[in-house]
């Protein structure tokens, strides 16, 4: 069975019926904090997994100028929920775009993709091409905690499909072996650490998680896990 079956029997959909959407307005403003750092100014931009289409909704609500969108994902559920938000510069489609010979854009968006992706390192390698910029999003679940922990990985794995497990030196040394010059990146924070959490307990877990962060953000991503990492490449 492949790993991409759950995204299109429904599986996936079942466990996330809402597809992350509630977390697309926040990635949105991370993806246009590193465009407008790194002065790009697309003509279009493409996301690949798209999922709900939240956040390319939500850029081409923010960014005032004239781009086009375009959202693909091989989930029919995902696209289902995602042609609801289609605007005359905003088109989904249920595609995989991988093998397109004639298919390139300015930027290329794979926000929490490579996690899911059996063979990741011949995707990248089919995707150098395709665009100008790539901006990915990517989990680093290889931590203390989680190690020691493996339930939590389990879980991941389980109900959101992660199949892959990163440290952010495994992301940046997988994107010079295929050929990506990183340009920008930063770490960013667990929705949880960002958003209230309800009960004493958590508070004060994310607390001591925000307070490791500002000390060292090497050190607290190696030992708590759930950050990822946001990452401008050519």
């Amino acid at each position: 069975m492949s790993s991409d079956d759950i995204y299109i029997d429904g599986t996936y959909f079942n466990n996330n019926p809402d597809w992350g959407i509630k977390d697309s307005a926040w990635k949105a403003q991370l993806i246009l904090q590193l465009l407008n750092k790194n002065n790009i100014s697309p003509q279009e931009i493409t996301e690949i997994g798209c999922g709900a289409g939240g956040i390319l909704e939500s850029l081409s609500k923010n960014i005032k100028k004239n781009i086009s969108y375009f959202g693909y994902d091989i989930s029919p559920h995902a696209i289902d929920l995602a042609r609801k938000r289609s605007a005359e510069n905003l088109k989904f489609f249920k595609k995989d775009i991988i093998n397109e010979n004639n298919f390139h854009t300015d930027v290329l968006l794979m926000i929490d993709v490579i996690e899911h992706v059996d063979d990741y390192y011949g995707f990248l390698e089919k995707l150098k091409l395709k665009s100008n910029y790539f901006i990915f999003h990517i989990p680093l679940d290889l931590a203390c905690r989680m190690i020691l922990k493996p339930h939590i990985l389990l879980q991941q794995r389980q109900t959101v499909g992660h199949i892959h497990y990163f440290s952010k030196e495994m992301v940046l040394w997988f994107l010079e072996d295929k050929g990506y010059k990183v340009i920008d990146w930063f770490y960013t924070k667990p929705i949880t650490d960002i958003e209230p959490e309800k009960g004493f307990k958590r508070a004060i877990k994310r607390n001591l998680r925000n307070i490791s962060f500002s000390i060292n953000k090497d050190i607290s991503a190696k030992l708590w896990g759930s950050y990822s990492m946001m990452i401008l490449a050519q």
